[in-house]
């Protein structure tokens, strides 16, 4: 027997199962990527507290250690690799950035291998001992070191050495290798727990993020537009059409059927003023007084746009994803979001508070302190 009630027949209900599964689906593939990272942050937050070398792990390395270095980590594949043309590196940094997709085995343009063989980390230095000999880079003499976003290299300046030489890794074994490598540099110059603290910062800011469980629709919920194609979408193209062909066939103008000649009141003055011309009627029907444009209070944003991961639709960029936190925003942000009195006051980075409400204040004691409290950063 089919369903049915007062609110409505049968397709209400598979309107409502069908709105269901889709959010449900969504739901859970956004629940599984956020699972995801947050693993990955606390791997690295528990990794960065006891990461440890020893003296004993190097045993057996062709590698002559000083008196207080020890050995934290070692890669028997790698590969030397150097810059054929002259570059300048950005100064080395404990940044923990997110990995902004997967590394491709691929060796950049301008770059060479030159050898190959075993990379050790020690908290010290970072060697390769490699088939042709061994290539030192100490924290201290480190002027510039840049990873590659798209390849498993890591390219490092020295003072005494005038190229530019890094490592070519094994695509699943880079990320590990970066951050280990941040880890004994941050040992070297005693700041490890800047590292940690930004992990922490990170898996806060991630908390945030977590999806909600979306909420159950109801068949009372359906509405007829839903028994159309493409839904209120078409209906409302439909509707714009029926205003605008009327709108176009008037500007155009077209010709009198009888064949007659169009007069105009304002074209051609008359020599009399008490003798009317005979069509001034009909003239002036043709040319109705165009209608006031209606102003939109804020312009559909590119239908191009990526996800935004809930934020609301905007040409800006802005999305609750996780990327690059905003500290100085667009003038037209307000046009966009839900902004809270004294907007502009703030001083920190775009958050949103649990009561939907757009604050500037994020990483201060009182941000959304009237709002309920921050629920997540808003990001580019």
């Amino acid at each position: 027997m089919a369903k049915t009630e007062s609110t409505g027949s049968t397709w209400r209900y598979r309107w409502a199962h069908r709105q269901n599964v889709r959010r449900v689906s969504t739901y859970r593939g956004a629940e599984a990527a956020w699972r995801r990272r947050d693993d990955e942050l606390r791997r690295l937050r528990a990794l960065a507290a006891d990461f440890q070398g020893s003296a004993a792990a190097g045993s057996g390395l062709p590698l002559e250690l000083a008196v207080d270095e020890v050995v934290l980590w070692a890669l028997p594949a790698a590969q030397l690799v150097e810059v054929r043309h002259t570059t300048v590196l950005p100064a080395p940094d404990l940044t923990v950035a997110p990995p902004t997709g997967p590394l491709r085995p691929r060796r950049p343009d301008g770059v060479r291998v030159t050898d190959a063989g075993m990379a050790v980390i020690t908290s010290r230095r970072l060697v390769l001992l490699g088939g042709r000999g061994r290539r030192d880079w100490a924290y201290g003499r480190i002027t510039g070191l840049a990873h590659d976003p798209a390849a498993p290299v890591t390219l490092i300046q020295v003072l005494d050495r005038r190229r530019t030489s890094g490592l070519l890794l094994p695509t699943d074994a880079a990320p590990d290798f970066r951050f280990k490598l941040t880890l004994a540099f941050a040992d070297a110059i005693e700041q490890r727990a800047a590292v940690i603290a930004q992990l922490d910062e990170l898996i806060a800011e991630h908390a945030q993020l977590k999806p909600f469980r979306p909420a159950v629709n109801t068949p009372a919920q359906a509405r007829v537009s839903a028994l159309v194609p493409g839904g209120r979408r078409t209906i409302a193209v439909a509707a714009a059409i029926a205003l605008l062909v009327p709108a176009a066939l008037i500007e155009s103008d077209p010709s009198d059927p009888t064949g007659g000649a169009e007069v105009a009141a304002a074209a051609t003055p008359a020599t009399t003023p008490s003798v009317a011309p005979a069509r001034i009627g009909p003239a002036v029907a043709l040319k109705p007084p165009p209608p006031k444009p209606t102003k939109s209070p804020r312009p559909s944003p590119s239908a191009t746009q990526g996800p935004r991961c809930g934020a609301p639709e905007n040409p800006l960029g802005y999305d609750f994803c996780g990327g690059t936190r905003i500290r100085k925003p667009a003038a037209e942000v307000c046009d966009w979001f839900d902004c809270v009195p004294q907007f502009w006051a703030g001083r920190g980075y775009l958050v949103q508070c649990r009561d939907g409400s757009v604050s500037l204040a994020g990483g201060g004691s009182k941000a959304c302190a009237n709002h309920q409290g921050v629920r997540r950063t808003i990001t580019k």
